[in-house]
Protein backbone atom coordinates (compact mmCIF):
# COMPACT_ATOMS: atom_id res chain seq x y z
CA UNK A 1 0.00 0.00 0.00
CA UNK A 2 3.04 2.67 0.84
CA UNK A 3 4.30 1.64 -2.94
CA UNK A 4 0.82 2.36 -4.68
CA UNK A 5 0.67 5.87 -2.22
CA UNK A 6 4.37 6.79 -3.25
CA UNK A 7 3.54 6.09 -7.29
CA UNK A 8 0.42 8.25 -6.70
CA UNK A 9 2.30 11.48 -5.24
CA UNK A 10 5.18 10.87 -7.66
CA UNK A 11 2.39 11.06 -10.50
CA UNK A 12 0.68 13.43 -9.18
CA UNK A 13 4.34 16.06 -8.53
CA UNK A 14 4.64 15.19 -12.04
CA UNK A 15 1.19 16.50 -13.74
CA UNK A 16 1.53 19.64 -11.37
CA UNK A 17 4.51 20.09 -12.54
CA UNK A 18 4.34 19.76 -15.90
CA UNK A 19 0.88 22.12 -15.79
CA UNK A 20 2.79 24.38 -14.33
CA UNK A 21 5.74 24.01 -17.37
CA UNK A 22 2.64 24.52 -19.80
CA UNK A 23 0.65 27.75 -17.98
CA UNK A 24 4.36 29.52 -17.64
CA UNK A 25 4.52 28.69 -21.53
CA UNK A 26 0.53 29.26 -22.93
CA UNK A 27 -0.60 31.71 -20.34
CA UNK A 28 -4.25 31.54 -21.94
CA UNK A 29 -4.25 28.35 -20.90
CA UNK A 30 -4.49 29.06 -17.26
CA UNK A 31 -7.60 31.53 -17.85
CA UNK A 32 -9.01 28.54 -20.00
CA UNK A 33 -8.63 26.31 -16.63
CA UNK A 34 -10.24 29.12 -14.34
CA UNK A 35 -13.04 29.16 -16.45
CA UNK A 36 -13.18 25.52 -16.87
CA UNK A 37 -12.66 24.84 -13.20
CA UNK A 38 -15.59 27.76 -12.51
CA UNK A 39 -17.94 25.48 -14.75
CA UNK A 40 -17.84 22.19 -13.09
CA UNK A 41 -21.11 21.51 -11.24
CA UNK A 42 -19.70 20.77 -8.30
CA UNK A 43 -18.22 24.77 -7.60
CA UNK A 44 -21.85 26.50 -7.93
CA UNK A 45 -24.46 22.98 -6.69
CA UNK A 46 -24.65 22.40 -3.53
CA UNK A 47 -25.74 19.56 -0.85
CA UNK A 48 -29.14 21.68 -0.96
CA UNK A 49 -29.11 22.03 -4.45
CA UNK A 50 -28.83 18.51 -4.66
CA UNK A 51 -31.50 18.00 -1.95
CA UNK A 52 -33.94 20.35 -3.93
CA UNK A 53 -33.52 19.26 -7.63
CA UNK A 54 -34.12 15.49 -5.96
CA UNK A 55 -37.51 16.20 -4.67
CA UNK A 56 -38.43 18.61 -7.61
CA UNK A 57 -37.92 15.93 -10.42
CA UNK A 58 -39.53 12.62 -8.21
CA UNK A 59 -42.04 14.91 -7.32
CA UNK A 60 -42.54 15.72 -11.18
CA UNK A 61 -42.44 12.64 -12.08
CA UNK A 62 -44.52 11.30 -9.47
CA UNK A 63 -47.75 13.39 -10.14
CA UNK A 64 -47.05 12.39 -14.37
CA UNK A 65 -47.28 8.89 -13.45
CA UNK A 66 -50.50 9.37 -11.09
CA UNK A 67 -52.17 11.55 -13.14
CA UNK A 68 -51.93 9.73 -16.37
CA UNK A 69 -52.34 6.31 -14.71
CA UNK A 70 -55.86 7.98 -13.54
CA UNK A 71 -56.41 9.11 -17.51
CA UNK A 72 -55.62 5.86 -19.06
CA UNK A 73 -58.19 3.98 -16.65
CA UNK A 74 -61.22 6.55 -17.85
CA UNK A 75 -59.63 6.42 -21.29
CA UNK A 76 -59.45 2.75 -21.36
CA UNK A 77 -63.39 2.60 -19.97
CA UNK A 78 -64.25 5.24 -22.33
CA UNK A 79 -63.07 3.36 -25.54
CA UNK A 80 -63.52 -0.23 -24.09
CA UNK A 81 -66.99 -0.57 -26.84
CA UNK A 82 -65.23 0.65 -29.27
CA UNK A 83 -62.03 -1.63 -29.01
CA UNK A 84 -63.97 -4.36 -28.82
CA UNK A 85 -66.52 -3.06 -31.58
CA UNK A 86 -63.75 -2.98 -34.04
CA UNK A 87 -61.48 -5.82 -32.96
CA UNK A 88 -58.11 -4.14 -31.94
CA UNK A 89 -55.52 -6.43 -30.46
CA UNK A 90 -54.26 -5.82 -27.20
CA UNK A 91 -50.87 -5.38 -28.85
CA UNK A 92 -51.88 -2.26 -30.85
CA UNK A 93 -53.77 -1.01 -27.91
CA UNK A 94 -50.78 -1.02 -25.51
CA UNK A 95 -47.96 -0.27 -28.32
CA UNK A 96 -49.94 1.89 -30.89
CA UNK A 97 -52.27 4.04 -28.76
CA UNK A 98 -51.55 3.77 -24.91
CA UNK A 99 -47.60 3.85 -25.46
CA UNK A 100 -48.29 7.08 -27.16
CA UNK A 101 -51.29 8.56 -25.50
CA UNK A 102 -48.68 8.60 -22.31
CA UNK A 103 -46.00 11.04 -23.86
CA UNK A 104 -48.40 13.08 -25.81
CA UNK A 105 -51.04 13.93 -22.74
CA UNK A 106 -47.72 13.90 -20.17
CA UNK A 107 -46.17 16.71 -22.32
CA UNK A 108 -49.31 18.47 -22.82
CA UNK A 109 -50.10 19.03 -19.40
CA UNK A 110 -46.15 19.63 -18.35
CA UNK A 111 -46.86 23.21 -17.06
CA UNK A 112 -49.78 21.59 -14.96
CA UNK A 113 -47.64 18.69 -13.49
CA UNK A 114 -44.73 21.53 -13.03
CA UNK A 115 -46.80 23.26 -11.15
CA UNK A 116 -48.49 20.93 -8.73
CA UNK A 117 -44.88 19.53 -7.72
CA UNK A 118 -43.43 23.30 -7.01
CA UNK A 119 -46.47 23.37 -4.48
CA UNK A 120 -46.44 20.10 -3.10
CA UNK A 121 -42.84 19.37 -2.21
CA UNK A 122 -42.06 23.65 -1.40
CA UNK A 123 -45.20 23.64 1.08
CA UNK A 124 -44.19 20.04 2.51
CA UNK A 125 -40.77 22.03 3.04
CA UNK A 126 -42.24 25.52 4.41
CA UNK A 127 -44.78 23.15 6.35
CA UNK A 128 -41.87 21.29 8.44
CA UNK A 129 -39.74 24.83 8.62
CA UNK A 130 -36.97 24.14 6.03
CA UNK A 131 -37.40 27.25 4.18
CA UNK A 132 -37.17 29.39 7.68
CA UNK A 133 -34.10 27.66 8.36
CA UNK A 134 -32.85 27.84 5.12
CA UNK A 135 -33.54 31.81 4.65
CA UNK A 136 -32.21 32.32 8.81
CA UNK A 137 -29.00 30.73 7.78
CA UNK A 138 -28.42 33.60 5.54
CA UNK A 139 -29.86 31.65 1.90
CA UNK A 140 -31.35 34.74 -0.03
CA UNK A 141 -35.19 34.18 -1.86
CA UNK A 142 -32.73 34.78 -5.45
CA UNK A 143 -30.78 32.22 -3.96
CA UNK A 144 -32.68 29.43 -2.91
CA UNK A 145 -34.72 29.65 -6.68
CA UNK A 146 -31.24 28.48 -8.17
CA UNK A 147 -31.83 24.59 -8.08
CA UNK A 148 -35.49 25.54 -9.10
CA UNK A 149 -34.33 26.86 -12.52
CA UNK A 150 -31.92 23.84 -12.91
CA UNK A 151 -34.40 21.78 -12.41
CA UNK A 152 -36.31 23.71 -15.34
CA UNK A 153 -33.75 23.87 -17.42
CA UNK A 154 -33.84 20.00 -17.20
CA UNK A 155 -37.62 20.45 -18.01
CA UNK A 156 -38.02 22.76 -20.83
CA UNK A 157 -34.82 20.76 -22.91
CA UNK A 158 -36.68 17.61 -22.71
CA UNK A 159 -40.18 18.98 -23.26
CA UNK A 160 -38.42 20.90 -26.15
CA UNK A 161 -37.15 17.60 -27.72
CA UNK A 162 -40.06 15.67 -27.29
CA UNK A 163 -42.68 18.07 -29.01
CA UNK A 164 -40.11 18.68 -31.90
CA UNK A 165 -38.79 15.64 -32.51
CA UNK A 166 -39.95 11.98 -30.34
CA UNK A 167 -44.43 12.54 -30.12
CA UNK A 168 -44.94 14.36 -34.12
CA UNK A 169 -43.86 10.68 -34.74
CA UNK A 170 -45.82 8.61 -32.00
CA UNK A 171 -49.04 11.33 -32.94
CA UNK A 172 -49.10 9.53 -36.80
CA UNK A 173 -48.91 6.15 -34.94
CA UNK A 174 -51.86 7.20 -32.56
CA UNK A 175 -53.92 9.04 -35.07
CA UNK A 176 -53.60 6.02 -37.40
CA UNK A 177 -54.84 3.88 -35.06
CA UNK A 178 -57.77 6.01 -33.64
CA UNK A 179 -58.88 5.81 -37.67
CA UNK A 180 -59.01 2.25 -37.55
CA UNK A 181 -60.38 1.29 -34.13
CA UNK A 182 -61.93 4.18 -32.54
CA UNK A 183 -63.89 5.46 -36.33
CA UNK A 184 -62.35 8.69 -36.40
CA UNK A 185 -62.26 9.02 -39.86
CA UNK A 186 -58.95 11.13 -41.31
CA UNK A 187 -60.18 13.48 -44.00
CA UNK A 188 -59.03 11.97 -47.35
CA UNK A 189 -60.07 13.72 -50.16
CA UNK A 190 -60.24 17.53 -50.95
CA UNK A 191 -61.86 19.73 -53.32
CA UNK A 192 -60.80 22.63 -55.50
CA UNK A 193 -57.82 22.91 -54.95
CA UNK A 194 -55.19 25.59 -56.00
CA UNK A 195 -51.97 26.42 -55.25
CA UNK A 196 -48.65 27.78 -56.68
CA UNK A 197 -46.33 25.13 -57.87
CA UNK A 198 -43.91 27.43 -59.46
CA UNK A 199 -43.21 31.16 -60.43
CA UNK A 200 -45.93 32.36 -61.93
CA UNK A 201 -47.37 28.56 -62.69
CA UNK A 202 -51.05 27.61 -60.83
CA UNK A 203 -52.00 24.31 -60.54
CA UNK A 204 -56.06 23.36 -59.81
CA UNK A 205 -57.39 20.13 -59.26
CA UNK A 206 -61.34 19.72 -58.91
CA UNK A 207 -61.30 16.52 -56.27
CA UNK A 208 -58.53 14.88 -55.11
CA UNK A 209 -58.69 11.71 -53.55
CA UNK A 210 -55.35 10.69 -50.91
CA UNK A 211 -56.58 7.21 -50.46
CA UNK A 212 -55.63 6.93 -54.14
CA UNK A 213 -53.22 9.73 -54.37
CA UNK A 214 -55.36 10.89 -57.71
CA UNK A 215 -56.47 13.85 -58.38
CA UNK A 216 -59.67 14.90 -61.22
CA UNK A 217 -60.11 17.68 -63.12
CA UNK A 218 -56.33 18.94 -63.24
CA UNK A 219 -55.26 22.13 -64.84
CA UNK A 220 -52.35 24.25 -65.05
CA UNK A 221 -51.77 27.33 -66.08
CA UNK A 222 -48.69 29.39 -66.83
CA UNK A 223 -48.36 33.58 -67.37
CA UNK A 224 -45.69 35.57 -68.36
CA UNK A 225 -46.53 39.44 -67.58
CA UNK A 226 -49.93 38.66 -66.48
CA UNK A 227 -50.79 37.07 -69.52
CA UNK A 228 -51.18 33.14 -69.77
CA UNK A 229 -48.74 31.84 -72.35
CA UNK A 230 -49.36 27.75 -71.54
CA UNK A 231 -52.91 25.72 -70.41
CA UNK A 232 -52.74 22.01 -69.71
CA UNK A 233 -55.81 20.78 -69.08
CA UNK A 234 -56.28 16.64 -67.64
CA UNK A 235 -59.10 14.28 -66.48
CA UNK A 236 -56.89 12.30 -64.36
CA UNK A 237 -53.43 13.26 -62.44
CA UNK A 238 -51.70 10.53 -60.55
CA UNK A 239 -48.89 10.65 -57.75
CA UNK A 240 -46.26 8.18 -58.59
CA UNK A 241 -45.52 6.51 -55.08
CA UNK A 242 -42.43 4.37 -56.54
CA UNK A 243 -40.28 7.18 -58.45
CA UNK A 244 -36.73 8.06 -57.13
CA UNK A 245 -37.59 11.20 -56.35
CA UNK A 246 -40.44 13.50 -54.67
CA UNK A 247 -42.76 15.48 -57.13
CA UNK A 248 -43.18 13.32 -59.58
CA UNK A 249 -46.79 12.86 -61.04
CA UNK A 250 -48.31 11.38 -64.51
CA UNK A 251 -51.55 13.23 -66.09
CA UNK A 252 -53.91 10.94 -68.19
CA UNK A 253 -55.92 12.13 -71.33
CA UNK A 254 -54.22 15.96 -71.30
CA UNK A 255 -54.34 18.93 -73.28
CA UNK A 256 -51.44 21.25 -73.74
CA UNK A 257 -52.59 25.06 -75.58
CA UNK A 258 -49.79 27.47 -75.84
CA UNK A 259 -50.29 30.71 -76.49
CA UNK A 260 -47.84 32.95 -78.74
CA UNK A 261 -49.63 35.94 -79.44
CA UNK A 262 -52.65 35.19 -81.66
CA UNK A 263 -51.05 31.65 -82.56
CA UNK A 264 -52.16 28.84 -80.81
CA UNK A 265 -50.79 24.97 -80.60
CA UNK A 266 -52.46 22.38 -79.32
CA UNK A 267 -50.65 19.13 -78.07
CA UNK A 268 -52.83 16.47 -76.84
CA UNK A 269 -52.15 12.72 -75.69
CA UNK A 270 -53.31 10.09 -73.22
CA UNK A 271 -50.11 9.46 -70.92
CA UNK A 272 -47.53 12.45 -69.76
CA UNK A 273 -44.69 12.28 -66.61
CA UNK A 274 -44.09 15.88 -65.20
CA UNK A 275 -42.54 16.95 -62.14
CA UNK A 276 -45.01 19.56 -60.15
CA UNK A 277 -43.49 21.08 -57.06
CA UNK A 278 -46.40 19.53 -54.83
CA UNK A 279 -47.39 16.76 -52.76
CA UNK A 280 -50.20 14.83 -50.91
CA UNK A 281 -49.38 16.36 -48.12
CA UNK A 282 -49.64 19.88 -49.45
CA UNK A 283 -53.28 18.90 -50.93
CA UNK A 284 -55.61 17.10 -48.36
CA UNK A 285 -55.37 19.16 -44.74
CA UNK A 286 -57.11 16.84 -41.71
CA UNK A 287 -57.51 17.93 -38.61
CA UNK A 288 -54.50 18.19 -36.05
CA UNK A 289 -52.58 17.35 -38.84
CA UNK A 290 -49.37 19.88 -38.00
CA UNK A 291 -49.25 17.98 -34.74
CA UNK A 292 -47.23 15.30 -36.40
CA UNK A 293 -44.72 17.16 -38.38
CA UNK A 294 -41.74 17.63 -36.95
CA UNK A 295 -39.94 21.05 -36.21
CA UNK A 296 -37.69 21.16 -39.22
CA UNK A 297 -40.71 19.78 -40.84
CA UNK A 298 -43.02 22.28 -40.41
CA UNK A 299 -40.39 24.84 -40.84
CA UNK A 300 -39.79 23.57 -44.58
CA UNK A 301 -43.89 22.85 -44.94
CA UNK A 302 -44.64 26.91 -43.42
CA UNK A 303 -41.42 28.21 -46.38
CA UNK A 304 -42.93 25.71 -49.25
CA UNK A 305 -46.55 26.64 -48.38
CA UNK A 306 -45.77 30.70 -48.44
CA UNK A 307 -43.81 30.73 -50.87
CA UNK A 308 -46.92 29.02 -53.03
CA UNK A 309 -49.47 31.57 -51.31
CA UNK A 310 -51.19 29.11 -49.61
CA UNK A 311 -53.87 30.46 -46.86
CA UNK A 312 -53.82 26.98 -44.33
CA UNK A 313 -50.11 27.76 -42.95
CA UNK A 314 -51.48 29.81 -39.77
CA UNK A 315 -52.17 26.56 -37.28
CA UNK A 316 -48.76 25.41 -38.57
CA UNK A 317 -46.81 28.60 -37.96
CA UNK A 318 -48.90 29.03 -34.23
CA UNK A 319 -47.33 25.30 -33.76
CA UNK A 320 -44.36 26.13 -34.41
CA UNK A 321 -43.52 28.92 -31.87
CA UNK A 322 -45.83 27.27 -29.39
CA UNK A 323 -43.83 24.23 -28.96
CA UNK A 324 -40.68 26.82 -28.28
CA UNK A 325 -42.95 29.15 -26.28
CA UNK A 326 -44.32 26.22 -23.92
CA UNK A 327 -40.48 24.82 -23.02
CA UNK A 328 -40.36 28.68 -21.07
CA UNK A 329 -43.27 27.56 -19.38
CA UNK A 330 -41.81 25.75 -16.81
CA UNK A 331 -39.82 28.55 -15.42
CA UNK A 332 -42.85 30.97 -15.05
CA UNK A 333 -45.23 28.70 -13.41
CA UNK A 334 -42.43 27.61 -10.84
CA UNK A 335 -41.40 30.76 -9.89
CA UNK A 336 -45.15 31.23 -9.20
CA UNK A 337 -45.35 28.06 -7.66
CA UNK A 338 -42.62 28.82 -5.40
CA UNK A 339 -43.07 32.16 -4.30
CA UNK A 340 -47.08 31.27 -3.22
CA UNK A 341 -45.89 27.99 -1.42
CA UNK A 342 -42.48 29.13 0.46
CA UNK A 343 -44.09 31.09 3.52
CA UNK A 344 -45.36 28.56 6.14
CA UNK A 345 -48.96 29.61 6.88
CA UNK A 346 -51.45 27.75 9.47
CA UNK A 347 -53.97 26.81 6.94
CA UNK A 348 -51.54 24.63 5.08
CA UNK A 349 -51.35 23.96 1.67
CA UNK A 350 -54.84 23.60 0.16
CA UNK A 351 -55.69 27.13 -0.67
CA UNK A 352 -52.18 27.51 -2.49
CA UNK A 353 -52.49 24.04 -4.22
CA UNK A 354 -56.21 25.26 -5.26
CA UNK A 355 -54.38 28.62 -6.54
CA UNK A 356 -51.88 26.87 -8.33
CA UNK A 357 -54.01 24.21 -10.26
CA UNK A 358 -56.31 27.64 -10.90
CA UNK A 359 -53.83 29.00 -12.43
CA UNK A 360 -52.05 26.29 -14.34
CA UNK A 361 -55.38 25.18 -16.06
CA UNK A 362 -55.62 29.19 -16.53
CA UNK A 363 -52.26 28.95 -18.62
CA UNK A 364 -53.44 26.06 -20.90
CA UNK A 365 -56.87 27.07 -21.27
CA UNK A 366 -55.52 30.40 -22.35
CA UNK A 367 -52.50 28.61 -24.85
CA UNK A 368 -55.71 27.02 -26.70
CA UNK A 369 -57.76 30.22 -26.83
CA UNK A 370 -54.67 32.21 -27.78
CA UNK A 371 -54.47 29.93 -31.42
CA UNK A 372 -57.95 29.15 -32.09
CA UNK A 373 -57.91 33.88 -31.56
CA UNK A 374 -55.14 33.66 -34.09
CA UNK A 375 -56.42 31.94 -36.79
CA UNK A 376 -59.77 33.18 -36.91
CA UNK A 377 -58.95 36.62 -36.41
CA UNK A 378 -55.38 37.05 -38.26
CA UNK A 379 -53.23 38.11 -35.50
CA UNK A 380 -49.97 37.36 -35.72
CA UNK A 381 -48.67 33.48 -35.17
CA UNK A 382 -45.74 34.32 -32.87
CA UNK A 383 -48.01 36.78 -30.57
CA UNK A 384 -50.24 33.85 -29.77
CA UNK A 385 -48.42 31.70 -29.16
CA UNK A 386 -46.39 34.04 -26.42
CA UNK A 387 -49.40 35.75 -25.10
CA UNK A 388 -50.01 33.24 -22.21
CA UNK A 389 -45.77 33.54 -20.95
CA UNK A 390 -46.27 36.99 -21.40
CA UNK A 391 -49.20 37.64 -19.00
CA UNK A 392 -48.37 35.08 -16.86
CA UNK A 393 -44.80 36.39 -17.00
CA UNK A 394 -45.95 39.26 -15.25
CA UNK A 395 -48.29 37.42 -12.75
CA UNK A 396 -44.73 35.54 -12.17
CA UNK A 397 -43.09 38.94 -11.02
CA UNK A 398 -46.13 40.40 -8.83
CA UNK A 399 -45.61 36.66 -7.00
CA UNK A 400 -42.10 37.03 -6.57
CA UNK A 401 -42.24 40.90 -5.44
CA UNK A 402 -43.90 39.43 -2.63
CA UNK A 403 -42.53 36.16 -1.94
CA UNK A 404 -40.34 35.63 1.66
CA UNK A 405 -36.98 36.83 2.01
Amino acid sequence: MQQIKKIISIIKSFLQGLKKKVFNKLPFLRKVWEVAKHLLPSNWIGTLDWYIIKKFIGTYIFAILLIISIAIVFDFNENLSKFTQYHAPWRAIIFDYYANFIPYYSNLFSPLFVFIAVIFFTSKLAGNSEVIAMLAAGVSFKRLMRPYMISCILISVLTFYLNSFVIPHGTVIRQNFESLYRNNKKNTSAENVQLQVAKNTVAYIQHYDDHYKRGYGFSLVKFENKKIVSHMTAMEIQYDTVADTKYHWKVSNYKIRILRGLKEHITTGTEKDTMLLMEPTDLVYSKGQQETFTSPELLNYISKQTSRGASNVVQYEIEFHKRIAMSFSAFILTIIGLSLSARKRKGGMGLYLGIGLGLSFGYILLQTVSATFAIQANTPPILAAWIPNVIFAFIAYYCYRYAPS
